[in-house]
């Protein structure tokens, strides 16, 4: 699906204001609506670290679910080619607060900044915006390590995850004798002989098929469910650029996983699977499949997603399909009180509690009620 853009003239937040670390910032900071400026598209089609979570598609099922707007600062004026941004949703909520968030429900998102000026001024704009009272916190998540330093900028850590990704270039055949043998190779392997199918497509019979999936796998982990109604406004958002695996068994549903692509690089965000099933290697088999896929038409990398650093079972999962694994941060412009709250989960815990004992139709109404206030 086309999203159609027309210019908007940005708004000055920040001119010429005198950096803290004792030089003049490289000018004024501007905003602008991504959703609406054409030049927003033209960079991340242009720049070599965009992401498919920057690109316009992306903002807008953002705003569709969850009402989100999204804004871009950067230090180019209005008129004029787009050279930066670093790209935010702002999130409102009577719940958790008013908060900018780069981005909402994205594992990372790079600052598209090649100028460690153009770079400073922006964060200087970030802090006096948090400093005024609009927001609660201002989040960053940048794929490079130690972009940020938090003595430099005085952004606190938020949290802490490892990035798994696999390189494409090996052929297929190399490719899986890198695999982990037990963990992975003779899954694959048991799920091919046991006859279990692959469909790949983005129809809404094989949407239904991923979302009983991943009904399946957050009750499971003790969750609710994104709504129905993000994994929709996705798909028909995202368009071809998205891709729904499905491995079924004798006619019946049993793992699936939801691709993104943007550019050479195919994105592993969703997965779900029935785990009486599992002995199968149902998981393994189709997520292998929407690996073959992506190569095939050009991909050169396949970003597995984040992993939690607490989570020891999904780091080994992924450093099995011989990834390579790296240091993701998020840090926060926010108050000392809220950075001491890193790492604590005792609330977190009981409600996973809690959530594995609802029927399923509380459930996904807990999930659509919850999720826009925790973006």
């Amino acid at each position: 699906m086309s999203i159609e853009s027309s210019p908007l003239r940005g708004a000055t937040l920040l001119a010429d204001e005198p950096s803290r670390f004792g030089r003049e910032s490289s000018g004024a900071v501007y905003e602008m609506d991504p959703l609406q400026d054409p030049r927003w598209a033209a960079l991340v089609e242009r720049h070599p670290r965009s992401s498919a979570f920057h690109t316009v598609p992306w903002l807008e099922a953002l705003r569709r679910t969850y009402g989100y707007s999204p804004v871009v600062y950067t230090t180019s004026p209005p008129g004029t080619i787009l050279r930066n941004g670093v790209v935010f949703c702002r999130v409102r909520s009577w719940i958790t607060g008013r908060r900018l968030v780069s981005l909402p429900f994205s594992d990372h998102c790079e600052p598209l900044i090649d100028s460690a000026r153009d770079m400073e001024a922006i964060l200087n704009a970030l802090r006096a915006s948090r400093e005024s009272g609009k927001w609660s916190y201002v989040e960053l998540r940048p794929v490079t390590p130690d972009l940020f330093s938090s003595e430099a900028t005085d952004l606190w850590l938020s949290n802490r995850y490892y990035l798994h990704t696999i390189d494409m270039g090996p052929s297929e055949g190399e490719l899986f004798r890198r695999f982990h043998k037990g963990s992975i190779q003779r899954r694959i392997q048991r799920a091919e002989r046991a006859g279990v199918t692959y469909e790949c497509g983005r129809s809404d019979a094989l949407l239904k098929k991923f979302y009983q999936m991943q009904m399946l796998t957050r009750r499971r982990h003790g969750m609710p469910p994104q709504p129905a109604k993000w994994f929709t406004n996705l798909r028909d958002c995202m368009g071809e650029a998205l891709e729904i695996h499905v491995a079924s068994y004798q006619g019946r549903s049993v793992a699936a996983v939801i691709t993104l692509r943007h550019k050479n690089v195919a994105m592993y965000k969703y997965g779900g699977s029935d785990q009486a099933f599992h002995s199968l290697g149902s998981m393994p088999f189709v997520l292998w499949k929407a690996i073959q896929n992506a190569q095939a038409t050009g991909a050169r990398s396949f970003d597995l997603g984040r992993s939690d650093f607490r989570n020891h079972g999904g780091m080994v999962f992924k450093d099995h399909w011989a990834s390579r694994q790296s240091r993701l941060t998020y840090w926060r412009f926010s108050s000392a009180s809220q950075a001491a709250a890193f790492g604590e989960r005792p609330a977190f815990r009981l409600a996973q509690n809690f959530f594995g004992l609802l029927p399923n139709s509380m459930l996904r109404l807990t999930g659509e009620l919850m999720y826009r206030h925790i973006g």
